[in-house]
């Protein structure tokens, strides 16, 4: 039987329900259910709760309270679905954590705050926090969920998502072009030199608590009253904004071809101040072929009364992907891999640790990466190093180019022909990374160390043993010490103490059965390690060498010493300064 033929509560629903009537019971004065549930169209259990709230504390801006208030409750029939509340009045408009002007926003997170083990009482529990929060005026303006869009759009299967970067809009009504990256995605640009679909992006005169409605009709409606004013008997508190909305619209669809979609942008003020919140939509080719026709035979600048457009006519709306710097904050903000960001970065060697290295530091926001490694990619390679089957014949180098431009629009990805780039590009890079563990390398890092350089330069590797430990020398600009003579210094620290005896691998000879041969014939000895223990350990070399790119004053010379969890037991990090560099 579907949903929506359902005569009676789920088991869940009754129970939930069965809880209610209890807690009512229990407290009459402050708890009743004033409208027994009944099942919607959707399946789910509708009914009017009674709060007592006379007791909540007020303070000067905070929400007003009736000594009751009464709440239409939701219970969706699964308990991975919170209960939900909403009133049928507009007394909470334009108050934090609304939406569509009724609907409390009281779970900001289900997954991690709503527990279906707490039931109901957790959901009254929940709701009264927040009618306490709302009452005192608590809701911290720079984190509260002020929301310019009030409803919830009606996202429609098989719309892209717009992808936004620029800032912007820069004028009131601004044409802006759609470029199609894939089927699933196109990407908002105010730039004319750009072929694409031409599209609107207008900025509203408010926020649009009740939302931007599903249907055409009524969201030119919502244009010129979005605080739905005539129906409390008021006059908008807006001027009409749909026919400048429809002049912009018809304009741009005379662009575009026939048969085609036509988009918009809707720059919506936003509650809390700021920039403009931004929302995409589209509507169906017939409709833009309509407009098409109207704009052709009368122009742009006509004016349509709302009522007389067929009702049924949908918006698609369309996920939209705001990452625009004045309104999105790094998830990696606060990290040691934001040392990275802008940051030139070479990476000589690009196999077991460099393909990782590499991945890990573009996504930290590197502007330029340049990757030399002429190796050729076979199928072995694939179990531990970054590349798939589709890379095997290409270089290491040419193949993990192509990957890390995938990652990032805005990366400089460049391949170095040969063994090393071209030693002056090197020193004027912001790092060099040596994944190669080749003597020779080590020998022509010695002379690039003692010129003029703004490079730091980092030596990193793993043990034969179990690919688990980790080491990175780090040779500051100006440091006294060459990269040899840095891992030399520290391998006599190292092989001296006991307590450091994890790490003595990484300067001994193999010892017999460290190594292992791959392949029959002559096949080079190779290092033990997984790709899961490799990307660990490249993750945490990027992070210690992140931290060294964050000290812009005097960066720290030294080696350091890590290990993953699953390793033998020992220090899981160890710090050893250059000899004549005691700072940090």
């Amino acid at each position: 039987m579907s949903r929506r033929n359902r005569a009676t509560l789920s088991a869940w629903q009754k129970h939930l329900v069965d809880e209610l009537r209890s807690l009512a019971r229990e407290r009459p004065h402050d708890v009743r259910i004033v409208q027994q549930p009944r099942l919607d169209s959707d399946g789910d259990a509708i009914l009017r709760l009674r709060l007592h709230t006379a007791d909540i504390p007020h303070r000067p801006g905070g929400l007003e309270l009736g000594d009751d208030e009464e709440f239409i409750v939701k219970i969706r029939p699964s308990l991975f679905s919170p209960p939900s509340a909403e009133v049928d009045h507009t007394r909470f408009l334009g108050f934090p954590h609304v939406l569509q002007g009724q609907r409390l926003c009281i779970y900001l997170d289900p997954s991690r705050e709503w527990r279906p083990s707490a039931g109901m009482a957790g959901f009254l529990s929940r709701l009264w926090e927040w009618l306490t929060d709302a009452s005192a005026g608590a809701f911290d303006p720079s984190t509260a969920m002020y929301h310019a869009v009030g409803g919830v759009l009606h996202h429609a299967d098989g719309t892209p998502t717009i992808v936004v970067r620029e800032p912007g809009p820069p004028k009131q009504h601004q044409i802006a072009r759609l470029i199609t990256r894939s089927p699933h995605r196109h990407d908002l640009t105010y730039s004319a030199d750009h072929d694409g679909h031409r599209t609107p992006v207008f900025a509203v005169a408010s926020d649009l608590p009740f939302g931007a409605a599903s249907t055409f009709a009524l969201f030119l409606t919502l244009l010129d009253d979005p605080h739905l004013d005539r129906a409390e008997g008021r006059s908008p508190q807006v001027s009409p904004q749909s026919p400048a909305f429809l002049t912009s619209l018809l304009a741009s669809a005379l662009r575009n071809p026939d048969g085609t979609e036509q988009y918009f942008v809707l720059a919506v003020p936003h509650p809390a101040g700021g920039p403009h919140h931004l929302l995409g939509g589209r509507l169906p080719a017939t409709t833009a072929d309509a407009l098409r026709r109207l704009a052709k035979k009368h122009g742009t600048a006509i004016t349509l009364d709302p009522a007389i457009i067929n009702a049924d006519i949908p918006i698609e709306w369309c996920n939209m992907s705001d990452e625009r710097q004045e309104v999105t904050t790094r998830r990696d903000d606060n990290r040691p891999v934001n040392g990275f960001q802008g940051k030139t970065v070479h990476i000589w060697g690009c196999g077991g640790l460099g393909s990782w290295l590499a991945e890990f530091i573009a996504r930290a926001g590197a502007s330029t990466i340049t990757v030399c490694d002429p190796g050729t990619i076979i199928g072995g390679l694939l179990v531990r190093q970054n590349y798939t089957e589709a890379d095997i014949g290409q270089t290491k180098a040419d193949a993990l180019a192509t990957r890390l431009q995938a990652i990032r629009d805005d990366l400089t990805v460049i391949v170095a022909e040969g063994s090393v780039p071209d030693p002056a590009v090197s020193l004027s890079a912001d790092l060099i990374i040596d994944a190669t563990v080749s003597h020779s390398i080590t020998t022509y890092l010695d002379t690039l160390a003692g010129e003029d350089r703004k490079a730091l330069i980092a030596q990193v590797a793993t043990d034969a043993r179990t690919g688990t430990l980790g080491i990175a020398n780090i040779c500051a600009p100006g440091a006294p010490r060459t990269p040899s003579e840095l891992d030399d210094q520290a391998g006599r620290s190292v092989l001296a103490d006991g307590a450091l005896e994890l790490y003595h691998a990484l300067w001994e000879e193999a010892a017999e059965g460290d190594e292992l041969i791959p392949t029959r014939g002559c096949s080079v000895p190779t290092f033990h390690g997984s790709a899961a223990d490799l990307a660990a350990v490249a993750a945490t070399l990027v992070n210690m060498i992140g931290l060294h790119l964050q000290q812009v004053e005097a960066p720290v010379s030294g080696t350091h010493l890590i290990s993953l969890p699953h390793a033998p037991a020992g220090p899981r990090h160890h710090f050893l300064p250059a000899a004549s560099d005691t700072r940090g």
